[in-house]
């Protein structure tokens, strides 16, 4: 029989456990994320042939699209099923999905092949964020709330830095690129991990057992007096996946063409610096952000990211130090949200339906985010070059500030039981 103490420590290694397997989702995550800016140009160049700039733009315009659309459906279904069948069990069905078609990858043989199979991924993908925020909220105590947040937001970041070296290591070319593909299906293993060790949420049991005649989840978060936080934060998560899906997203292909392609590890150093300032900015945001109100936070980050988008965009480029400190810039001001939103969302939804409301947020962003993906590709069509485009779409952050008067505030209040 255990005693006190023993039960104690079995529960403070369960806690741990939960964070454990969602930091390593989420790092894989970033991994399945960071792949496709790498891969991009030169699977699009092998299958449609050099010097089609604008057909790998447009393409990439529909794929993004794609994983876009599929991320949100999968954080809405996935999110749904967590607050049905637990965090544990949903996460663990969500890591498996993007594992196993991020890996099939390989066998793509046409763009269409890549935007089907990127679409399946993201659905996995799209679930394991919300329900990896919901269970690490759950089961950790108010005041370790900020670096919770800030550990999420980094984490991905970790994952896309990964992928950037393993690029730099081994140049990512129209030749080469198909086996980075079968290394995104390496997460699969993480699903045994979390089936075997990571305990449910206790908070999600007692809401569970207490709503078994509620309305469903879906039906809640999307009537009053959920709605309308429902759609303002669907739309400040818009704002910021527009921001970066549109233009921070396309950086590694824009410096493929600014080095016309003869130096095959410049896009892998690019995302390197760009993941790691971007991890930087993630992990920093909600420890800095956490004792000012929420809406003044969120105006601050579209400012700032604002400011470092005219500066990268809307000045001349070129290949060197001055460029790596810019997208450096950029990119920690824009990854910043995502340290953000994983503080704030939990904080508009109550314990029952906290993984619906989240995965609509952030997931449903992303399908407005969708649009905005396939005009950039329009954008890069139309003018033949990225920077024009990350100039026109990076306004987007100006929309921001304007939306941040309307955003509930949280600041200061515990999570709504």
């Amino acid at each position: 029989m255990l005693t006190s103490t023993s039960q104690n420590n079995v529960v403070q290694k369960g806690v741990a456990m939960t964070l454990v397997a969602a930091f390593l989702g989420w790092l894989l995550d970033g991994f399945e994320l960071g792949l496709f800016p790498v891969v991009a140009r030169p699977a699009l160049q092998d299958m449609l042939g050099s010097g089609v700039e604008g057909g790998v733009g447009l393409w990439m315009g529909r794929i993004t699209a794609a994983f876009l659309v599929g991320a949100a459906l999968g954080g809405v279904v996935f999110g749904w099923l967590g607050d049905r069948i637990g965090r544990v069990k949903a996460m663990a069905w969500s890591i498996l999905c993007y594992s196993l078609f991020s890996g099939a990858g390989y066998f793509a043989g046409a763009p269409s092949h890549l935007a089907a199979l990127r679409f399946l991924a993201a659905l996995g993908m799209g679930g394991e964020w919300a329900l990896g925020v919901a269970l690490v909220m759950e089961c950790w105590p108010d005041k370790a709330r900020p670096w919770l947040a800030a550990a999420i937001g980094a984490a991905s970041n970790l994952g896309m830095f990964l992928v950037a070296l393993v690029a730099r290591i081994f140049p990512v070319t129209p030749d080469s690129w198909r086996w980075l593909f079968l290394v995104g299906a390496s997460p699969a293993v993480l699903t045994l991990l979390i089936r075997l060790w990571v305990p449910e949420s206790e908070k999600w049991k007692a809401a569970a057992a207490s709503a078994k005649d509620a309305p469903s989840e879906l039906a809640t978060v999307l009537r009053s007096p959920l709605l309308l936080p429902t759609i303002l934060g669907v739309s400040l998560s818009a704002v910021a996946l527009i921001g970066s899906w549109g233009s921070v997203q396309w950086i590694p292909l824009w410096v493929d063409q600014i080095t016309g392609g003869t130096q095959p590890d410049a896009k892998a150093t690019v995302q390197m610096v760009s993941t790691l300032a971007a991890a930087a900015g993630a992990l920093l945001g909600p420890v800095l952000l956490v004792s000012l109100p929420r809406r003044f936070a969120y105006g601050l980050l579209c400012l700032l990211a604002f400011g470092c988008s005219v500066w990268t965009f809307r000045f001349p480029a070129q290949w060197g130090n001055l460029f790596l400190i810019k997208v450096g810039c950029l990119a920690f001001t824009t990854a910043s949200f995502y340290g953000f939103f994983p503080l704030y969302f939990p904080e508009l939804f109550p314990t029952r339906v906290r993984a619906t409301g989240q995965g609509i947020c952030y997931n449903a962003g992303r399908l407005v985010a969708a649009v905005g993906a396939l005009a950039s590709g329009q954008l890069v069509a139309h003018f033949g070059g990225y920077a024009q485009m990350g100039a026109v779409i990076t306004l987007i952050y100006l929309v921001g500030i304007g939306l941040c008067f309307f955003a509930p505030e949280t600041h200061g209040k515990p999570l709504p039981e």
